[in-house]
């Protein structure tokens, strides 16, 4: 298993946090569209490390087309010389149509298409073959020699993409390289339903189970005293709720025979209770989600749990602690 950090989003400090993640001992780090970009770091960070390698978890794909993020990932690829791996996700039809003003349909198919194109295109600068994809979304026909950066030596990288439903989940599977599955998403869950969806996926392309990445951002409870273990608590529990009481994660829920908790999380959400929210998340719902331990049993309890179905592992930590303290979970992991 390796275990992945992040190297944040000030643009003045990433190279900074990319040389002290590689001496930490993190194998990978992971950036994320939110405020920024989620490429410019990795282009910064790539060029001050030797080891470490880099992913976007995630790049909005359908804020983008094809063509440019075959160009993005190649760029980097061939920057980070084969360190990259380009991390892909749908998000949901509002930001789409409303924040990018970008197109929305059917998100499954139109992401399959999307990684299929992405090949095409990346077939097309290997081998010199006539580019010409046609698909019901995509149509990508036209690549003159001025446009093309050749074949790439470190090869292309993998594609990862996020799920959270079972179709999704098949697309990674059966068209992508591995899969980031979403922080809200429990040990139980991922036996259950995750990982049977990407087996049916890679059968498809005549893949398996061993032909995948897979990717998890888990929740981590801990802290050094009682003071930092109840106030990482509280702040796991309250991004708990958050993702809770959204409509498309209630799956999730319901497994577990939570169904009326996102129902009551989604009322509040409407009317701003974000603390009454978090006070919604019992132990019982806190103990599925995330590792509640002292930092020199953070590791024992991550690999007991997810060790025989992760391949990499990042701490879901939405609070603050030393970057000592860290190195010290980090360390047992080795």
């Amino acid at each position: 298993m390796k275990i992945d950090g992040g190297i944040g989003f000030d643009p003045s400090g990433i190279a900074d946090a990319a040389k002290q993640a590689e001496a930490s001992g993190y194998d990978g780090v992971w950036t994320a569209e939110t405020a920024h970009d989620p490429f410019l770091p990795i282009a910064i960070g790539a060029t001050v490390t030797e080891r470490l390698e880099f992913g976007t978890g995630i790049a909005v794909a359908f804020a983008r087309n094809p063509m440019n993020l075959a160009v993005l990932a190649n760029d980097l690829q061939h920057l980070s010389k084969g360190r990259f791996m380009l991390g892909l996700g749908s998000q949901i039809k509002p930001h789409i149509t409303k924040r990018f003003s970008m197109p929305w349909s059917h998100p499954a198919p139109r992401m399959r298409e999307m990684i299929l194109a992405i090949r095409a295109i990346w077939a097309t600068w290997e081998t010199g073959e006539k580019l010409d994809f046609r698909g019901d979304f995509y149509t990508h026909t036209l690549m003159t020699p001025f446009f093309v950066p050749g074949k790439n030596p470190f090869g292309n990288p993998k594609i990862l993409l996020a799920a959270v439903g079972e179709l999704m989940t098949e697309v990674a599977g059966e068209v992508g390289d591995g899969l980031l599955v979403h922080g809200f998403s429990t040990e139980r869950y991922m036996r259950e339903v995750t990982l049977p969806a990407l087996e049916r996926g890679a059968a498809k392309a005549g893949k398996t189970r061993a032909d995948l990445t897979v990717s998890y951002p888990g929740f981590v409870v801990t802290g050094t005293n009682d003071a930092d273990m109840a106030a990482a608590d509280k702040a796991v529990r309250q991004q708990i709720a958050f993702y809770g009481s959204t409509p498309a994660y209630r799956p999730v829920l319901e497994l577990h025979g939570w169904g009326s908790l996102q129902t009551e999380l989604n009322t509040l959400s409407k009317q701003g209770e974000w603390v009454k929210m978090g006070e919604l998340i019992d132990d019982d719902v806190l103990d599925a989600f995330a590792v509640v331990a002292p930092i020199d049993q953070v590791a024992a309890r991550v690999k007991e749990r997810f060790g025989t179905i992760v391949d990499r592992f990042s701490f879901y930590a939405p609070y603050k602690m030393p970057p000592d303290d860290w190195r010290s979970v980090l360390d047992g992991f080795r």
